[in-house]
């Protein structure tokens, strides 16, 4: 049975943005390690897998934080220092991060940062280049983030640590931070309602959307 990497938003979710209670039980009982693969911040999918009650697996802020329950080890690759500058020269031209006065998206990242998708995405683009950064527009923010750092990176980082082939997992996303992970992985699935980047590198588009899309796809894996 392969591992699965799974993404949060837009996968494990409904439309309105709320987990989907009916992923839970395939995630816990899945025969195989499962990771969770996600552009948030450490403490949310620690969270999501602490409360579905199984082991913290997991790939946080594209790529750039790792941990594993299984050697109990936290690993962080990336430059929130550049992001930093990123997102200080973004404000310092007149536009915004677009979060509210407590920034609870941010609040928590040590390698990227994230900007809100109603704000412009080409300064923002433009003056990460400039920066030797890059932004990923996952469909819910803009993340700004070093070029070498992606799921792809990170899942091979778990496949490592796990001992075992990224070829060995199936992936399942839906957007264009998940497409390093589809290339990396043995088989991928984009849910219906992925980007066009995720859905050309996926080997799979699955017919349903979001939640629906994902059991999907676990059928397809499992049988």
């Amino acid at each position: 049975m392969h591992a699965l990497a799974v993404d949060i938003d837009g996968t494990l979710t409904r439309s309105d943005g709320s987990l989907d209670p009916r992923v839970i039980e395939p995630l816990r009982t899945w025969p195989a390690p499962v990771v969770v693969a996600t552009g948030k911040s450490l403490p949310y999918p620690v969270g999501l897998c602490e409360f579905i009650g199984m082991p913290v697996r997991i790939i946080a802020e594209n790529g750039g934080a790792v941990y594993l329950a299984d050697d109990d080890v936290l690993e962080f690759t990336g430059d929130r220092d550049r992001a930093q500058r990123v997102v200080e020269q973004y404000t310092d031209a007149g536009h915004s991060l677009g979060w509210e006065s407590v920034d609870f998206v941010n609040r928590w990242r040590e390698t990227e940062l994230a900007v809100n998708i109603d704000q412009p995405l080409e300064p923002l683009r433009e003056i990460a280049t400039s920066e030797g950064m890059r932004v990923f527009d996952t469909g819910y923010a803009y993340h700004v983030t070093a070029p070498d750092v992606d799921k792809g990176t990170g899942l091979r980082t778990v496949a490592t640590r796990l001992d075992v082939k990224p070829s060995s997992f199936a992936v399942i996303g839906d957007s264009e931070n998940d497409a390093a992970m589809f290339e990396a992985a043995g088989v991928s699935y984009a849910v219906a309602n992925a980007d066009d980047t995720a859905t050309a590198a996926a080997d799979h588009v699955t017919e349903a959307s979001y939640a629906d899309g994902l059991l999907e796809a676990l059928d397809a894996i499992g049988e």
